[in-house]
């Protein structure tokens, strides 16, 4: 049995931590599973998601609803990501993280720093964010599952999904000023982002997130992930790494116009 499961798993690798990562930074919402406290019984339900800057999911939760006093009694929890497409949908992937649930304190750096990035990934949850009944959780994520489509499962463990480092807490400190420069000056460059390296189409993109690995950008309802061409060590290499990619991103747009 165990020779036929290890036949099952593919070997971990690069294409996979980006596919599991994209899974990840790009989720809007997902299936959150708790265990009820009078039962230990499973409860699964949907929330909103974003994440924090170092990757780990963010969600944002009222008193009133159940699996929020589940995550409270036991702080065991697992996270589904995944949007289905057309056809199959248990042909696209998907990404399940069991993960440990902490309430972020009310005024604490972290708990700011997440609800601005929560914010600025669901702009309409502005509205109920500051009732007192809700709370902001950081789901630790323990390990994970990555099924890519048919035939492609994978084991992730924490270490391939959250970045850790001095970066983390360097570009946290400058992040939301340089997502609002972006935003009000340099919305062509975020277009050649979305166009160019994400493959998206449609315009009004703007840049949701920044983080050592890349960006997130949204337009209305939709969303998607850009990398960068290799991970950011200190905060002073943003603006080059996002200087460069416009240009290179023009360029080669330039250059099928040609053709």
């Amino acid at each position: 049995m165990s020779d036929r499961k290890k036949d099952v798993i593919r070997e971990t690798d690069a294409e996979a931590i980006r596919l599991a990562k994209t899974l990840l930074r790009s989720a809007r919402f997902g299936a959150l599973a708790v265990l009820e406290p009078q039962t230990g019984s499973p409860l699964a339900s949907r929330v909103g998601v974003a994440t924090d800057i170092d990757g780990a999911p963010l969600i944002l939760v009222s008193m009133l609803s159940a699996h929020t006093p589940a995550m409270l009694a036991d702080p065991r929890c697992s996270l589904l990501l995944g949007e289905p497409g057309k056809g199959d949908p248990l042909a696209h992937p998907r990404l399940t993280l069991i993960c440990q649930a902490s309430r972020l304190e009310r005024g604490s750096d972290a708990q700011a720093r997440a609800e601005r990035r929560y914010l600025n990934r669901n702009p309409k949850a502005s509205i109920y964010a500051g009732l007192g009944d809700f709370s902001i959780f950081r789901l630790e994520p323990q390990r994970a599952s990555l099924n890519g489509g048919f035939g492609k499962a994978y084991l992730l463990d924490r270490s391939d999904l959250v970045t850790g480092g001095p970066i983390v807490e360097e570009l946290a400190a400058s992040e939301q000023s340089a997502v609002e420069h972006m935003n009000a000056e340099h919305l062509g460059a975020i277009a050649v982002y979305a166009h160019h390296f994400a493959g998206a189409s449609g315009d009004g993109w703007s840049i949701t997130g920044l983080d050592a690995d890349g960006m997130d950008l949204a337009s209305k309802d939709n969303v998607c992930r850009v990398f960068f061409p290799q991970p950011l060590v200190s905060a002073r290499g943003l603006r080059p790494v996002l200087v460069d990619m416009a240009k290179r991103g023009r360029a080669a747009g330039d250059a099928n116009n040609e053709t």
